[in-house]
């Protein structure tokens, strides 16, 4: 088995919880069952090539177990699923948590066109304020650095375009909200940087229990000269400590997802 293959298993348990992907009782090495995210969603067969990561994707050969109480869910995620990972898939690079992903906004599409749309009642601003319904809003426009595991521990990084501290801290509740692998995880460590209007200017960040992060977050933004941006960067623990390391390797997926962003040009090699 190819180590990026290890690797990538290891990351998907981490990430979406311990048995999300596991080897399938058939007496295949190459076969595995995936737990799609979600309290009913589906399980699928993969079956991962030998020539995988580096020339063919894996193969979503059929629903394992059917979400429960919807007829037609297990074809319908099969399909949705199929669709994903030719969408995504690049040779060279592991694609299967980008291609979970990828369902995860082809699933919610699909289901907001079949049910009518909702929209946040007209009460005064101030009602609106206190009691807005997060999943009535527009997703916010984020951009996801790839994940990186080191020590047992995985990591994964979240930047959005931010015009307001109010919005920056409203997008952290969003994203908290709407994925509960994210807010289960060890820590969600913060940092944001605004232009207000004249000469005033907003920065703030949040360590979230990884003592220091929060900080050095905000001081990479600053080197980078980074602003009207959020960053949010996900840990969840493997229980084996990294001890400074870890502040190197948060700034990773965090400069990651700010280069994926645009947010700033990649240096070429030798400057």
């Amino acid at each position: 088995m190819a180590d990026e293959l290890l690797d990538e298993i290891e990351a998907i348990n981490s990430i979406y919880g311990d048995s999300s992907l596991v080897r399938s009782e058939d007496d295949v090495d190459t076969i595995y069952v995936l737990q799609l995210p979600g309290d009913e969603a589906s399980s699928l067969k993969l079956r991962f090539p030998d020539t995988y990561p580096a020339s063919e994707p894996p193969e979503a050969l059929a629903t394992h177990h059917s979400s429960k109480g919807e007829r037609g869910a297990g074809a319908r995620d099969l399909r949705i699923f199929r669709e994903a990972l030719a969408e995504v898939f690049s040779p060279g690079l592991v694609c299967l948590f980008d291609a979970v992903e990828e369902f995860n906004r082809k699933l919610e599409d699909e289901k907001e066109q079949e049910e009518p749309e909702q929209h946040i009642s007209s009460n005064s601003n101030e009602e609106q304020e206190h009691a807005v319904d997060l999943s009535s809003l527009p997703a916010p426009p984020w951009t996801l650095s790839e994940v990186l595991v080191d020590m047992k521990s995985t990591f994964i990084a979240h930047v959005a375009p931010v015009t307001s501290p109010a919005q920056a801290k409203l997008y952290v509740e969003q994203l908290l909200h709407s994925d509960k692998r994210i807010r289960t995880a060890t820590h969600n460590i913060t940092a944001w940087r605004i232009r207000g209007d004249g000469s005033s200017s907003y920065q703030d960040c949040d360590d979230d229990g990884e003592d220091a992060a929060g900080g050095r977050l905000l001081h990479l933004m600053q080197l980078m000269d980074i602003w009207d941006a959020m960053v949010v960067v996900t840990r969840w623990y493997g229980g084996v400590k990294l001890g400074p390391k870890r502040f190197a390797v948060i700034n990773t997926v965090a400069r990651d997802a700010f280069v994926h962003a645009g947010m700033v040009e990649e240096k070429k090699k030798g400057k």
